[in-house]
């Protein structure tokens, strides 16, 4: 016996969540079917399943006034395919990506009986065997109209009945030992004959002695670890047909598909729920049954929320550009300075509903967990959906965006270059706020451009763009608050504005793979090595020996530009706190030099040290001037509270994120799961090091394993 949670009553329709097994019951059958399929599939899943995952309720965003019913069902590892249809059907389930079978015979008894009930014949292609063993490890099942006839037997009397029929399933034996589906082919070229009894009967000797056993082959039970059941050419039911083209007008509420986009996404969530045990995913339908909003986080995307989900910036590029791809991508930043991908969506549309929802989802992958910063578009439903998800966040606008939309924007204006110029001065040189205010009133003025839309709407949100104004936000680096500083799209070089969703969904594993491999080789690099120090500063050797390679990069060019600073001089004193000017020689235009000035604010008895220029909160390191200030008043080392944790190398192995960890519910099955797989993936990553790591590692799991079986004895 095991337990089932399901959600009976007060759920919106409007935001259904699902798991792997509870997608199957978008069918076109209605909601009361639906949902009586929805228990027969559930019954199928394995035992290690039992218990619900996050992704098992999305409800506005919370769980609270929702009624629990628990259900009690017997646990089953075999699953039979005619009874898993609604009441009064008769078909058995189509083959998808991500299906399982405990042998060759089975997988090729369903293929066969699948075949039966669809109207075809199912031949064997081609199989695989091991050179030693003779054992077989793959196979591909097609239709019998696959292929044509050889020259030689054309001119037999025998009919042509060949059509060259797509139609295929490709399978092979996984770690798990089982036959796996890996690709499936459902179109047919030519027309299904009525229920076809016999099969061309390819298959080996254990199969021929099943069927003799059984009298009927429809009531024989087939080991199916994985099934699914969605309309293949359209959005989940017959009534959301996908079209041939994207049309955004056509259907501002539902996702907007290809023909067989459904299919696609559905086998790669399916194949990933295979292969990523802490895998999160979120499907929003309509009342109507069709897709509308699809959200999912991998096990390390997943892991890297809790470390870097601090600042997030929303790359909505694929969206507000309308590419084939309604992609939305949550971005952060590693402990190398290096982008991470903390979640994927597809959405409806650029609708404060469709951002609220995936704002939610991501809100829930990450146990309520809200980020310190968030950066996006200028964009009204952004702005409406992250005031109601993150009130508590900053929300600040891309200035990346803002800067790359200039020619376009200001571009037909008579001087234009000297607008820009003026306009780049305006934001990127100015330190105080009046410095900006002037800088801006001068450029509105002196270019009559009083009147234009965009110049307008972009000071009336200027407090939430402008680098004078957002000195006390954190931007972990995602700030881009210099010129020629840009915020590239994460998936840049992987999609563009006619790449279709399945060819996206291809790519997605390779952006990832050369992400992961980036920061694996940035890790290896800043433990195995030491920097070059360039100075005798004592600041560049303290933090040589902490930060990670990339960040300590940053950090030691503001040491070596310490000496383009001079004259540190006292302003004012008020007690423990002491203005001080430092001045610069800096680049200007025309590769000539002028000095600038920049106030430095020191708290001897804090160790408190601020520049008006912000570095620390933009960047997340202490700048030259007060670096410079810090050693004018004999500081050796820079103070604690500047050295932040998430540029450390050993950030990692350290830091365990705290999301909830100290208030586990004791019936909480999914919590626990998920507190223990972050603590398991610290371990892994250290692991993977060296060959010494990996004996330890695996040594501690080993352990960690026998003794939890030595509780379970003593319960038994």
């Amino acid at each position: 016996m095991f337990k089932l949670w399901i959600y009976t009553e007060k759920i919106s329709p409007s935001l259904l969540c699902y798991s792997l097994s509870s997608i199957e019951a978008q069918t076109s059958t209605s909601r009361p079917e639906r949902r009586r399929y929805w228990h027969s599939q559930m019954e199928v899943e394995e035992e290690k399943e039992a218990f619900p995952s996050n992704n098992d309720c999305l409800a506005e965003g919370k769980c609270d006034g929702q009624v629990l019913k628990e259900i009690n069902t017997e646990p089953s590892e075999s699953f039979d395919v005619q009874n898993s249809l609604p009441e009064g059907k008769k078909e058995f389930v189509a083959p998808a990506v991500g299906m399982e079978f405990e042998s060759y015979d089975d997988a090729y008894n369903y293929y066969n009986c699948y075949a039966k009930e669809a109207g075809f014949r199912v031949r064997v292609k081609n199989s695989w065997f091991k050179r030693n063993s003779r054992e077989k490890y793959g196979a591909v099942l097609c239709c019998s109209s696959q292929g044509f006839k050889r020259i030689k037997d054309v001119n037999r009397l025998r009919k042509e009945t060949r059509t060259g029929c797509p139609a295929m399933i490709r399978m092979r034996v996984v770690d798990s030992k089982r036959w796996r589906v890996l690709e499936v082919t459902h179109e047919h070229n030519h027309l299904l004959g009525a229920k076809i009894y016999k099969s061309v009967k390819k298959m080996g000797s254990g199969a021929r002695s099943k069927l003799q056993s059984s009298s009927d082959a429809e009531v024989r039970t087939i080991k199916l670890y994985r099934a699914l059941v969605i309309d293949g050419g359209g959005n989940g039911t017959p009534n959301c047909n996908a079209t041939g083209g994207r049309k955004f007008s056509d259907h501002p509420h539902q996702l907007n598909l290809r023909k067989g986009d459904s299919q696609a996404i559905y086998n790669y969530l399916c194949r990933l729920q295979l292969t990523n045990p802490n895998f999160f995913y979120l499907m929003d339908f309509t009342d109507e049954g069709c897709l509308r909003n699809v959200f999912w986080v991998d096990s390390r995307c997943r892991a890297c929320c809790g470390y870097f989900g601090d600042v997030i910036y929303v790359d909505n590029t694929c969206t507000s550009n309308r590419y084939e791809t309604p992609l939305v991508a949550l971005v952060g930043v590693n402990h190398h300075g290096q982008t991470v991908l903390l979640g994927c969506g597809l959405l409806a549309g650029e609708t404060a509903e469709s951002y609220t929802w995936l704002f939610k989802a991501w809100l829930t992958c990450v146990l309520g967990q809200y980020p310190q910063t968030i950066i996006t578009d200028r964009c009204k439903a952004l702005q409406t959906a992250i005031a109601e998800v993150f009130p508590k966040s900053n929300h600040r606008f891309s200035l990346s965006l803002i800067m790359k939309r200039v020619p376009e924007k200001l571009g037909g204006l008579r001087n234009y270059d000297a607008i820009r110029k003026t306009f780049v001065k305006a934001v990127f040189e100015t330190l105080k706020v009046i410095e900006f205010e002037a800088a801006w009133g001068f450029m509105i003025q002196h270019f009559g451009v009083t009147d234009h839309e965009w110049l307008r709407s972009l000071y009336e949100d200027r407090a939430r763009w402008a680098p004078v104004y957002l000195k006390d936000t954190f931007f972990a680096g995602l700030s881009a608050s210099r010129p020629g500083e840009n915020l590239s799209p994460f998936f840049d070089k992987y999609v563009h504005k006619q790449t279709p969703l399945k060819e996206f969904l291809d790519k997605y594993e390779l952006a990832l793979q050369k992400k992961h491999k980036e920061e694996t080789l940035a890790d290896i690099e800043s433990r195995n090595s030491s920097p070059e120090l360039r100075t005798r500063c004592s600041f560049e050797l303290q933090l040589s020996k902490l930060y990670t390679r990339e960040i300590f990069k940053r950090f030691q060019f503001e040491v070596e530009e310490m000496y383009s600073c001079f004259s540190t001089t006292q302003l004012h004193v008020d007690g423990p706190i002491i203005i001080f000017l430092v001045k610069e020689r800096v680049l200007a235009e025309g590769n000539r030099r002028e000095i600038r000035d920049y106030e430095v604010l020191y708290n001897r008895s804090a160790s408190e040290v601020r520049c008006i220029c912000s570095c620390f909160n933009f960047y997340g390191y202490l700048c030259r001037h007060a670096l410079c200030v810090l050693n004018f008043n004999g500081v050796e080392e820079v103070p604690s509270k500047y050295i932040l944790s998430r540029w450390k190398k050993d950030y990692k192995r350290f830091y365990v994120p705290d999301q909830g960890s100290y208030n586990i519910d004791s019936i909480d099955h999914m919590q626990w799961f998920n507190q223990l797989y972050r603590s398991a993936l610290q371990v892994v990553e250290e692991g993977a090091i060296s060959l010494d790591h990996y004996k330890v590692a695996l040594q501690a799991f080993e352990d960690s394993l026998n003794r939890v079986h030595v509780v379970e004895e003593k319960q038994d």
